[in-house]
């Protein structure tokens, strides 16, 4: 059972690693609601659970991770705070 779990390990690993790097919004979310089912359905059902977690994960999609949000804000000519969120 152990050297299923991880030959299915495996073969999840290498195919999310085949997957460009380039990916960019709805693409991250797929992947990592991919991996997430993944993780989950193999921690409850095993190997099976695994395969049908990824399906269901990449279907739903993973949280919106964003990276290096800040706030940039300033003075506008009537002396108004405007403030806006740049990534």
């Amino acid at each position: 059972m152990r050297k299923i779990f991880v030959f299915s390990t495996a073969v999840a690993l290498m195919a999310f690693a085949a997957t460009p790097q380039a990916a960019h919004a709805q693409n991250s979310r797929t992947l990592t609601g991919a991996a997430i089912g993944a993780g989950s359905g193999a921690l409850i059902a095993g190997p099976p659970g695994a395969v049908v977690g990824g399906v269901v994960g990449a279907i739903v999609g993973g949280p919106a991770i964003r990276g290096h949000t800040y706030q940039r804000c300033w003075i506008n000519k009537y002396g108004q705070q405007r403030c806006r969120w740049v990534r």
